[in-house]
C-alpha cells in the first residue's frame, strides 16, 4: 500500500506562499501530511512537489521518502496526480492512498480506516464526512492508468470517481478528521 501525498501548489490565494512550507508544529506542514500517510499504514510514501521544489527540500526533512518534481504544477492538481502514479508505476504496490498537502486536520487515523477497506487492485475507496466523498483517496493499481489519463486541471480524479460512483466505497471518517483546506490566509489559525 503506497501513499502519495501531492504537495506541488503553489498557494496562489495564500500570496503565492506554498502550502507544503507552511509553519505546522513547528515543521513545514509537508513533514507532517507524509507522516500521516506513513503512520497510518503506506510504504513507500511518494511526494509530488512542485512550487518552490528547491526550498521546500531544504527546509524539510524528506529522507524518509521519495519525491518527484511536478514541472507542470501550475496546471493543477491533475499534473500532480499523473507525475505521481508515474512515478509509482512499476513499485509493486497493489494500491495508493492519495492525500493533498493542505488538509492537517485529517490524520493517520482516517488514512487507516480508508487502507483496512482495500479489496483488491480494482480498490476504489474514499474518505467521506457525513456521507460527503473527501480525502484521503485510495486507488487500486489496476485503476491507475485511467485515473491518470483522466486528471486534469484542478480536478484531480474527481470527474473518474463521480464516473465510477457504483464502484466506489465511501469509508466514514467524520468521527476522527476534519477535512478543511488551508486555502486562504483566513485558513491559517488553523495551523499550530
Amino acid at each position: 500500500m503506497a501513499g502519495l501525498l501531492l504537495a506541488a501548489g503553489g498557494g496562489r490565494r495564500l500570496g503565492g506562499r506554498p502550502k507544503a512550507l507552511l509553519d505546522h508544529r513547528g515543521r513545514p506542514l509537508v513533514e507532517h501530511a507524509a507522516r500521516v500517510l506513513r503512520d497510518g499504514g503506506c510504504r513507500p510514501v511518494h511526494i509530488v512537489l512542485g512550487a518552490a521544489a528547491d526550498s521546500v527540500r531544504e527546509r524539510a526533512d524528506l529522507s524518509a521518502y521519495r519525491t518527484s518534481q511536478n514541472p507542470d504544477w501550475a496546471q493543477g492538481m491533475g499534473s500532480s496526480l499523473r507525475v505521481g502514479l508515474s512515478a509509482l508505476a512499476g513499485s509493486g504496490a497493489d494500491a495508493v492512498v492519495v492525500s493533498l498537502v493542505d488538509q492537517p486536520g485529517i490524520g493517520a487515523a482516517a488514512v487507516a480506516r480508508v487502507v483496512a477497506a482495500y479489496e483488491g487492485r480494482g480498490s476504489l475507496v474514499s474518505a467521506a464526512y457525513d456521507g460527503r466523498r473527501g480525502h484521503p483517496v485510495l486507488f487500486g493499481a489496476d485503476r491507475w492508468a485511467e485515473i491518470a489519463a483522466a486528471a486534469e486541471g484542478d480536478r484531480g480524479a474527481r470527474d473518474y470517481l463521480q464516473r465510477h460512483t457504483d464502484a466506489l466505497t465511501l469509508v466514514e471518517c467524520a468521527d476522527i478528521a476534519e477535512p478543511y483546506d488551508i486555502d486562504t490566509p483566513e485558513d491559517l489559525h488553523r495551523l499550530e
